[in-house]
Parts: C-alpha cells; sequence; structure tokens
C-alpha cells in the first residue's frame, strides 16, 4: 500500500518550511507567500498526490468550510438552477463544499433540513427562493450566518440579492422606444409580488421620459403563464387601435402573446414587436423569430451570495447589504420597427 503524503513531504520536496506550505495552500494566507514560491510549492503538491486535510484544517479554525443552500423549489426548475451553480462555483473556488436541500415548499420539512445542516456544523446558510419576494427566514436560523437569495427580507442581521427589477422593465421599454414604437402595451403579472411592482414601474418611467405613457387600456395583468399571456395579449390585439409592442412580464406569457398574433394574423416582429423576461432558452430561443427578452441574473446572484456570505464569516462585523443585481437584455428577433 502506498504511504499517504504529508505536508513535511511536501515541504521537503519544495525546499521550504512547513509554515510557508501551509499558508501557500490556504485560500486564506496564501498571500503571505511570494507567488511564485505559492505556484512552486503548488506543483510540487500535486506531483507528490497531496492534498490538504481540510476537516482538520477546519477544525483549527472553528470552522467547518460547509456552506448550506436552503431552496423551495429551485432543484426543480431549469432556469432558476443556474442559482445554485452560481453558488457552487463561489463555493468551490474558496475551498468550500456546498450542501443543497430542497424542501418543495413544504415549511416542516424546511425547518428539519436546517437542523439537519446545523448537525453537519455548517458555517452559513443560503437561503433561496424560486422568485424574488418578500421573506421572513425561519427561525431555526436565528445565530447561524445567513445570506438570502432571490428575496428580500427586513432582519437587519440578513444581508440578501435580487434582480432589479426596475431596470428589467426600463431595458425592455429603451428596447421598444429606440426601434421607434410609441404605442406598447404591457402583458402583467396579476400577483401582488415585487417583480410585478418592479418592472411596471421602470417600464412606466422609460416611457415618461421619453414622451410617452402607459394608458390604463395598455396595461393588463394576467396569470404568469402561457395561457394568461394569450388571453391578455388576445384582448389588447382586438382593439381597433392595437398596440405595435408588447412588454411580457415573463417569457411564458410572451410565449402566449405570440400564439395570439399568430391566431390574429398578426406577424411578429413585422407588425407586432414583443419583449418578454426570464431568457428561458426552452422558449426565447426556441420561438421564431427568437424573443428578445431581459435575463434573470440567476447565476450571478447566487455567486454573490455565496461571495458575500463568506465576507461576512471573515469579518461578523461586516456591514449588512440589501444587493440587487443588472439584468442584461439578450436581443433576438422579435423586434423591429412599426409599420405605421
Amino acid at each position: 500500500m502506498a504511504t499517504k503524503v504529508n505536508i513535511r513531504d511536501v515541504a521537503k520536496a519544495a525546499g521550504v518550511s512547513v509554515t510557508t506550505v501551509s499558508h501557500a495552500l490556504s485560500e486564506a494566507h496564501s498571500s503571505r507567500v511570494n507567488a511564485r514560491t505559492v505556484e512552486h510549492i503548488k506543483a510540487v503538491a500535486g506531483e507528490l498526490g497531496y492534498a490538504p486535510n481540510r476537516l482538520a484544517s477546519g477544525l483549527r479554525n472553528q470552522r467547518s468550510r460547509i456552506l448550506g443552500l436552503v431552496s423551495d423549489e429551485i432543484t426543480t426548475t431549469p432556469f432558476a438552477g443556474a442559482m445554485i451553480q452560481g453558488a457552487q462555483d463561489a463555493a468551490s473556488e474558496h475551498g468550500h463544499l456546498l450542501m443543497v436541500v430542497n424542501s418543495g415548499l413544504d415549511n416542516e420539512l424546511e425547518r428539519q433540513e436546517i437542523r439537519a445542516l446545523q448537525q453537519h456544523q455548517v458555517d452559513g446558510v443560503i437561503y433561496a427562493r424560486m422568485f424574488h419576494q418578500l421573506v421572513s427566514a425561519p427561525g431555526e436560523l436565528n445565530g447561524l450566518p445567513t445570506v438570502v437569495l432571490d428575496a428580500a427580507t427586513a432582519d437587519p442581521r440578513m444581508s440578501s440579492v435580487v434582480p432589479d427589477e426596475f431596470g428589467a422593465g426600463q431595458s425592455a421599454a429603451e428596447l421598444l422606444v429606440a426601434a421607434g414604437h410609441r404605442r406598447i402595451a404591457m402583458i402583467n403579472n396579476e400577483d401582488d409580488i415585487p417583480a410585478a411592482h418592479g418592472r411596471l414601474a421602470g417600464f412606466r418611467e422609460l416611457l415618461v421620459r421619453s414622451g410617452l405613457e402607459l394608458a390604463e387600456e395598455s396595461l393588463v395583468a394576467a396569470h404568469p403563464s402561457t395561457a394568461g399571456g394569450r388571453e391578455a395579449a388576445l384582448q389588447l390585439l382586438s382593439g381597433t387601435e392595437r398596440p405595435t409592442a408588447l412588454f411580457c412580464f415573463n417569457d411564458q406569457m410572451a410565449m402566449g402573446a405570440y400564439q395570439a398574433a399568430g391566431h390574429l394574423g398578426i406577424k411578429v416582429p413585422q407588425e407586432l414587436s414583443i419583449v418578454g423576461v426570464d431568457n428561458l432558452e426552452l422558449i426565447a430561443d426556441a420561438l421564431w423569430p427568437g424573443l428578445s427578452t431581459v435575463a434573470l441574473p440567476h447565476y450571478e446572484m447566487g455567486r454573490w451570495a455565496v461571495l458575500k456570505l463568506l465576507a461576512e464569516l471573515d469579518d461578523p462585523d461586516a456591514a449588512r447589504i440589501q444587493e440587487k443585481i443588472t439584468c442584461p437584455l439578450v436581443e433576438r428577433e422579435s423586434v423591429a420597427p412599426p409599420q405605421d
């Protein structure tokens, strides 16, 4: 049986002290060692097959180097799952393991899962929701460093990160106005949630700034689904002064608007421009023509949440932040200048 390589073996082979090897292979202390020396030590460690004992290191530092991510339905949602990928990448880059649990909206199961994470001595928790909403974190998280992901909270002890919903609405309106549209309508989500209010406010503000307004009859709220978008679009497009452009709350509603336009013999984008939100590629890239949409920054939010949690673990007095991440515009072929 091969003898297990230890830190002393690496130090001897590299021609440095054990302390230097320890610092060089530590994310927290590698800056204390010359960069060229760090690379040399890492190369020697790799050749010898040496792997630092993270558990022993964690015990010495009173840290397990394990983070928990408590999700509601994210693991079953294709596009929101990018939040987990962003969180995993950030954790891995900093030598941490991310343990993910999913409650399926079962509050009692969620409490059990948090207790299980505590039994695994996680250093902190990412409390994540599938869509932007207001939350009260469960009491089981009291005393455990926590960052809220894709949700906002009034708890001053917790940082949070959400999409810039206002900016998303502005970007959609700006794209349509720049294309020359003047008769612009919006299909919004009927639910009383931050995303619906924020996207409408940003959309309306940009229109006003451009010398336009969102008339009462040009705003329809519906269920945030393909069927909801289809019914709302039929209502908006069946009038005599039909809009030449639609901003839809999400890509599913935009798909419904495509269906309504097709039913009425209205061509996209020649006679009707459409913009969505999400950049759900199963829809946005599959529609013909491709749907221009405002992407939700799921990966970036997941990454930010872990990096912020790690910063707060290193400095418990760090300021708690309510962060908003920019939503990038993804242009495809669903927007064109109006014909009249």
